[in-house]
C-alpha cells in the first residue's frame, strides 16, 4: 500500500519513506509505527493498541514510547510543539490527522510503485545481440551495454534498472510489454553490436513498453579506437528521444578516457565478464585484472575491480597468499581513487575494499555517498554502502539501503544483499526476523557461504542447537573456514556477538 501525504510517499510493502522523491532514513520500528499511526488515521489510537501492534505486546517503559513517537514525528518533520500530522492527546492516544491518499499496488507489480516513488522516466537496457558470428565476443558486446547503462546511469532525471536485472532476459526474445510490467519501467532500448576487426557497430531501437511502438532507431558505427565515443552517442541519443527538452550532457565522459590501450579494455571485459558469471572465478578474474593494470597502470576500472577482487579471495577464503592479496588490494584501491575523476564505480568498488581492510569506515562511506550523488540510480553502489553500513554497526540503514540496492535492480541475484538484511537483524538481536531472511540468501545460492554463518550464530542464540548443527554441517561443506576473520566488524559488541554464536554452533556440531 502506498500513502501520500504532504509532499511524502510512505509505501509499506517496500518499507520505503520518500519525500520529494529523495529516500528518508528510518529505523524498522519508526517506519511500523508511522504505517500503523498512517493506516489508522481515522481514529485515536491507545497506548495499549501501539504496543500491541509494534512492539508484539512487550512492556516497554514510556520514555521508550515517546522517543519513538518523536523519532516519527522527526522523519516527517513534525514536533511535539507544532503536532502537524500526528497529535497526541494526553492520557487517551495519539491520532495521525494530515490528509491522505492511498493507492493499492498489485501484488508482484513494480510500475506503480516506480513511478510514484521516483518521479522519472525509466528504463532497461536489454543484453544486445551479438552479431559478430563469433561467440567469443559475447564478453566484448556485454561490456557495450554496461558502458551504456552506466552512461544512461549519470542522467540524474532517468531512472535507469542495473545491469543484473536486464541480463536475466539473457539469449530471450521477451514481450516488451512484460519487460515493462515485470522491471516497472516506460521505456526498453535493444539493440545488437558486431565487432569485425578493427571497426565496431552499434545498432539500437527505443520501445514504449506501454504501446509497444518504436521511439527511435539508429547506427553508429567507427574503429574500436573511437568505441568510448560510441557508447556515449548511443546514451546521449536515447536521452533526447525520451525528453527532447532536455539536454543530455550529463552521459559526457571525464576529459580522461578509460584507456587509451584497446588490449588492456579488452582483458578488462574478459574479467569483468568472468567476475559476474561465477564467484568461483575470483581468482582468475583478478588475474586478468592485473594484466589490465600491467598494460596500463592509470587504469581506474581495472584497478578499481582489481582491489573487489582481491578482497573478495581472501574474504572468501580463496587466497593463496591473504596478507599478500590484502596489501595489493589496498595498493591497487588507492592508485584507483587517486585517477577516479568522479567515476561512481571506480569510488564505490574502493571504498569497499578499503573499508573491509581496515581503513576509516566513516570515511569510506562518505566516499560511496559521494559515489551516489553522482549516480543515484546506481543499484551496486547501494548496495556496497549498505555492506559498508553493517560493517560500522549501522543496522537500519544497512537494511534501508539494501532495499534500494533491490529495488533499482529487481531481477538482480538477492542472496548478497539479503545476507546483509539478515545480519543487520543479527546484529540487531532481532534473531527470528534473522533466520527467514538468511534462508532466502542462502537458497538462492547454496555455494554462498556467510548466510550460513549468521544463520548458525543465530540458531545457537535462540537455543536451537539442532538446527545451528545441521548449518554449521552445510558450511563445513562449502568452506573449511566456520570462524572467519571478524576485524572488518567495527563494533566490538558485534564481534562478540558473532563469534560467541558461532562457537556455540561448533560445540553442538561437535
Amino acid at each position: 500500500m502506498l500513502y501520500r501525504f504532504e509532499d511524502y510517499v510512505l509505501d509499506s510493502d517496500r518499507r520505503e519513506l520518500r519525500r520529494g522523491g529523495a529516500l528518508l532514513s528510518i529505523e524498522p520500528q519508526v517506519f511500523d509505527l508511522l504505517v500503523f499511526l498512517v493506516g489508522n488515521r481515522d481514529r485515536l489510537v491507545s497506548k495499549e493498541e501501539l504496543l500491541a501492534s509494534v512492539w508484539g505486546g512487550r512492556i516497554v517503559s514510556e520514555s521508550t514510547l515517546a522517543s519513538r513517537i518523536n523519532a516519527v514525528r522527526r522523519a516527517i518533520d513534525d514536533s511535539g510543539e507544532k503536532q502537524r500530522l500526528i497529535r497526541t492527546t494526553i492520557g487517551k492516544g495519539i491520532r495521525f490527522v494530515g490528509s491522505v491518499r492511498e493507492h493499492n499496488v498489485a501484488s508482484g507489480s513494480t510500475s506503480e510503485a516506480l513511478d510514484v516513488s521516483q518521479h522519472k522516466p525509466a528504463i532497461a537496457v536489454l543484453p544486445f545481440v551479438n552479431m559478430s558470428g563469433d561467440v567469443e565476443q559475447e564478453y566484448f558486446v556485454d561490456g557495450m551495454v554496461e558502458e551504456i547503462i552506466t552512461a544512461l546511469s549519470r542522467i540524474r532525471w532517468l531512472f535507469v534498472i542495473a545491469r543484473n536485472s536486464t541480463f536475466t532476459y539473457k539469449g530471450q526474445t521477451p514481450d516488451v510489454r512484460r519487460v515493462g510490467s515485470d522491471l516497472g519501467v516506460r521505456y526498453v532500448l535493444q539493440g545488437s553490436v558486431r565487432k569485425v576487426g578493427n571497426r565496431v557497430r552499434i545498432t539500437g531501437q527505443l520501445i514504449d513498453t506501454a504501446t509497444a511502438t518504436h521511439l527511435w532507431a539508429d547506427r553508429f558505427e567507427g574503429l574500436l579506437d573511437d568505441v568510448f565515443e560510441l557508447q556515449d552517442k548511443v546514451a546521449s541519443s536515447v536521452a533526447g528521444a525520451i525528453e527532447p527538452a532536455l539536454q543530455a550532457a550529463e552521459t559526457a565522459r571525464s576529459a580522461r578516457r578509460p584507456t587509451d590501450d584497446l588490449t588492456a579494455y579488452d582483458l578488462y571485459l574478459r574479467a569483468y565478464a568472468m567476475f559476474w558469471s561465477s564467484a568461483r572465478q575470483m581468482p582468475q578474474a583478478l588475474s586478468l585484472m592485473e594484466q589490465a593494470i600491467a598494460c596500463d597502470e592509470r587504469y581506474g576500472l581495472a584497478l578499481a575491480w582489481g582491489a573487489y577482487c582481491c578482497m573478495g579471495v581472501v574474504h572468501g577464503n580463496v587466497s593463496e597468499q591473504p596478507a599478500a592479496d590484502r596489501l595489493k588490494g589496498i595498493d591497487f584501491a588507492r592508485r584507483a581513487l587517486e585517477v577516479a575523476n568522479d567515476d561512481p564505480g571506480i569510488l564505490a568498488n574502493a571504498a569497499c575494499v578499503l573499508g573491509y581492510f581496515g581503513e576509516d569506515i566513516d570515511a569510506m562511506i562518505a566516499l560511496v555517498d559521494r559515489a551516489l550523488a553522482l549516480n543515484p540510480n546506481f543499484a551496486r553502489g547501494w548496495y556496497t554502502n549498505s555492506a559498508l553500513q553493517l560493517w560500522a554497526g549501522q543496522p537500519a540503514a544497512a537494511i534501508n539501503h539494501s532495499e534500494t540496492s533491490m529495488r533499482l535492480s529487481p531481477r538482480a541475484p538477492m542472496g548478497p544483499a539479503l545476507c546483509i538484511i539478515g545480519g543487520a537483524h543479527f546484529f540487531a538481536r532481532r534473531f527470528n526476523q534473522a533466520v527467514p531472511t538468511l534462508l532466502r540468501s542462502a537458497q538462492e545460492d547454496s555455494s554462498y557461504h556467510q548466510p550460513y554463518r549468521y544463520l548458525a550464530a543465530c540458531y545457537a542464540h535462540t537455543g536451537r542447537l539442532n538446527d545451528a548443527r545441521e548449518t554449521i554441517v552445510r558450511l563445513r561443506a562449502i568452506s573449511s573456514v566456520v570462524i572467519p576473520d571478524m576485524g572488518y566488524l567495527r563494533k566490538p559488541e558485534h564481534r562478540e556477538l558473532y563469534l560467541s554464536g558461532l562457537r556455540l554452533a561448533m560445540d553442538a556440531a561437535g
